[in-house]
C-alpha cells in the first residue's frame, strides 16, 4: 500500500481545503458579477430586474463553481445539491423561515412597536427578493457547505457547529448599525439554525430556503431592516419603534431577544432529532479511541 506524500496530506488537510473553497468560489463571483453587470448595462433592462438577474447569475455561478470543485477535488459525488427530498426541504425551510419571522414582528406588533405606513405596488417586492436569493445561497454555500461540512468531518458536528455560528456573527459585526449584542444573537438564532438544518437534511437546500426566506419576509413583507441593511423599496413600508431588545433597533428584528429564543427551539430541536437518527458526526479524536471490532 503506497503512502500518501506530505503534499497530499497538506492538499487535503481541512484547513487547506476551506481556504482552497473559499477562494475559488469567491473568486469566479467576482470576476463573473462584473461581466454580467458590463452586460446588463447594453440592455434595456430596469435597474430593479437587473439587479435580480445579477443575483441570479451569482447564485448560479456559486454553485457551479462548489460543485465543480469539490466533485474533483474530494472525489465524490455533490450529495449537498441532491435533488432527493428537494421540494419537502424547500418547502419545510420556506415555511419555517416565514413563521419565525412573522413570530419576531408580532411580538414587536403585540407591544405597540410595529405599524404600516403604506401598502406599496408589488413590483415593489423585487430588490428584496434578489438580496434574498443571492445572499442565501452564497452564504450558505461558503459558510454551511465549505467551513461547516468541512470543519465538521474532523472536529465533529457540535465543535463545527459552535465555529461555523461565531464566524456568521463576527462577519455581521461588521454590518452597518450592528453591535456586539446583535453580532451575538445572529451567531445564535440564525448561525446555530441553518448549521442544525444542514446536519439534519445533509444537504444545502433547506438551510438555503430557511435563509431566504427569513431575509425575504423580514424585507419584503414586513419592511423591516435586514442585519442593518435598508432597502429602498419593500412591499410595506412600515414603522418600528421602541426598545432595542425587542425591536433590534436599527439593525433590524434579528437583533431582538424574541429573534434568538424563537429560532433556538427549532435549532434544538433538529439537533435532538439528528442526535436520534444517528446523523451527528464524531470529533476525530473520538473516533480514534472507539475499540476495533473484531
Amino acid at each position: 500500500m503506497s503512502k500518501i506524500s506530505l503534499g497530499q496530506k497538506a492538499l487535503h488537510f481541512p484547513l487547506t481545503k476551506i481556504i482552497i473553497g473559499l477562494i475559488v468560489c469567491l473568486a469566479i463571483i467576482r470576476i463573473g458579477q462584473p461581466l454580467v453587470e458590463k452586460f446588463l448595462e447594453l440592455t434595456s433592462i430596469s435597474n430593479d430586474w437587473a439587479k435580480l438577474v445579477r443575483g441570479v447569475v451569482v447564485a448560479i455561478l456559486a454553485i457551479v463553481s462548489y460543485s465543480y470543485l469539490f466533485k474533483r477535488y474530494e472525489k465524490r459525488e455533490i450529495t449537498e445539491f441532491s435533488k432527493n427530498n428537494l421540494l419537502r426541504n424547500i418547502t419545510i425551510g420556506i415555511a419555517l423561515g416565514v413563521v419565525l419571522q412573522a413570530l419576531t414582528i408580532l411580538v414587536i406588533y403585540l407591544k405597540g412597536g410595529y405599524s404600516i405606513i403604506s401598502v406599496n405596488p408589488v413590483l415593489f417586492i423585487v430588490p428584496p427578493l434578489a438580496m434574498a436569493f443571492t445572499s442565501a445561497i452564497v452564504e450558505e454555500i461558503l459558510l454551511r457547505g465549505i467551513v461547516f461540512r468541512i470543519t465538521e468531518e474532523k472536529l465533529g458536528s457540535y465543535v463545527a457547529l459552535v465555529i461555523s455560528a461565531v464566524l456568521f456573527g463576527a462577519m455581521h459585526y461588521a454590518n452597518p448599525n450592528s453591535s456586539l449584542t446583535a453580532a451575538i444573537g445572529l451567531a445564535i438564532q440564525a448561525g446555530l439554525l441553518l448549521a442544525a438544518a444542514y446536519i439534519y437534511t445533509r444537504n444545502l437546500w433547506f438551510p438555503i430556503a430557511l435563509h431566504f426566506a427569513w431575509n425575504f419576509t423580514q424585507s419584503a413583507i414586513f419592511g423591516a431592516n435586514v442585519s442593518g441593511n435598508t432597502l429602498s423599496k419593500t412591499l410595506i413600508t412600515s414603522k418600528i419603534e421602541g426598545a432595542v431588545w425587542f425591536t433590534g433597533g436599527e439593525f433590524g428584528p434579528e437583533g431582538s431577544i424574541q429573534a434568538t429564543v424563537f429560532c433556538l427551539v427549532p435549532t434544538i430541536i433538529l439537533l435532538v432529532l439528528s442526535h436520534k437518527e444517528g446523523k451527528i458526526i464524531e470529533p476525530y479524536w473520538k473516533k480514534n479511541n472507539e475499540p476495533l471490532i473484531e
